[in-house]
């Protein structure tokens, strides 16, 4: 994915920065190497779960003194390098780091109308919307986003402050989902919901199929468990082996973990619980798995003895920063 340098004052920049050696202090996410495809991609812009790594009140978490231990909330993007556009499927507390790396990704000749192209939302839990705030006129003063939303999501967010202000502002635009519904965002690129089993306090809860030219897939950060999606007449086996690539619910490692509390009737699958489920499955197909929306006590999130449980089993962690080719 390279596009034609133009002899700029922030090129000129750059190369000043590189040949000083500074071009890649704390790069997020680095642009493509001379020669890539303008292929579609999709970003992980977060892992984390709802309230991030580490969350507020966790005083003793690595993450407040070495910045590698830090994880920003679960997002993804998807980018579409032939027309400089992208979308984010969520809307995180921590939107403003994610929108300035979708950005980078894209390294755009020109920085469409509107940025981001469109906003795909899961559910109305907080880790999953309330970035949406951003794009307010207290902030970007955005026009027109469009926001991908089910039925009660988007009644949710017109009929409740603040987020109503976005809506009679223009600063959102509503766009409506259903079920198995694809939207199209290219000729070859498409996001079609599914409903999944998940606490709906407010709105539906639903993950997403992402189909690009090559490749495709699945996103489901938030499900009470397995055997319920059963229930609804859909298995995870099925999904998976229809996609290349699968971010599944990958909150809680085993229970034990929160120290003096049962998990066991907690709304995610452990992670030891899905690699037990798919432990039959042929190594392709674990292949796929990627674990994302991780709780800050997850001893997955770094290196150690739970990541390489994952790791023996044939799966992964998603990182921060991966890229999936569409």
């Amino acid at each position: 994915m390279e596009f034609p340098r133009h002899a700029s004052r922030r090129g000129v920049l750059l190369a000043l920065l590189a040949a000083l050696g500074l071009a890649g202090c704390r790069a997020a996410t680095p642009r493509p190497p001379a020669g890539a495809s303008d292929t579609p991609f999709l970003l992980v812009l977060g892992t984390a779960q709802d309230a991030g790594i580490p969350q507020a009140g966790a005083f003793d978490h690595p993450g407040w003194t070495d910045p590698s231990r830090r994880r920003l909330i679960v997002c993804l993007g998807i980018v579409d390098p032939r027309s400089d556009r992208a979308w984010m499927i969520e809307a995180t507390p921590d939107f403003r780091e994610q929108l300035y790396r979708l950005r980078e990704a894209i390294a755009p000749r020109q920085l469409p109308e509107p940025f981001p192209s469109g906003v795909f939302l899961t559910h109305a839990h907080i880790g999953h919307y309330t970035g949406l705030m951003f794009l307010g006129h207290e902030s970007m003063g955005a026009h027109a986003v469009p926001v991908y939303a089910m039925p009660r999501m988007s009644a949710f967010l017109t009929s409740n402050g603040p987020w109503s202000q976005l809506v009679a502002y223009d600063n959102i635009a509503l766009r409506p989902l259903a079920p198995g519904t694809p939207v199209e965002l290219a000729d070859d690129i498409s996001v079609t919901p599914f409903l999944v089993p998940h606490r709906q306090e407010y709105a539906e809860v639903v993950g997403f199929r992402i189909d690009g030219p090559n490749a495709s897939a699945l996103f489901i950060p938030d499900i009470d468990a397995w055997d319920q999606w059963d229930a609804q007449g859909t298995r995870i086996e099925d999904a998976l082996a229809s996609v290349d690539v699968a971010y599944l619910d990958g909150t809680f490692f085993a229970n034990g973990e929160i120290p003096g509390r049962d998990m066991f009737g907690f709304p995610h699958p452990f992670i030891t619980h899905s690699i037990e489920r798919f432990s039959g499955l042929p190594a392709d197909e674990r292949g796929k798995v990627r674990f994302i929306h991780l709780n800050h006590t997850n001893p997955a999130q770094f290196p150690g003895p739970a990541r390489d449980t994952v790791h023996r089993a044939g799966m992964r962690i998603a990182e921060d920063g991966e890229r999936l080719p569409l």
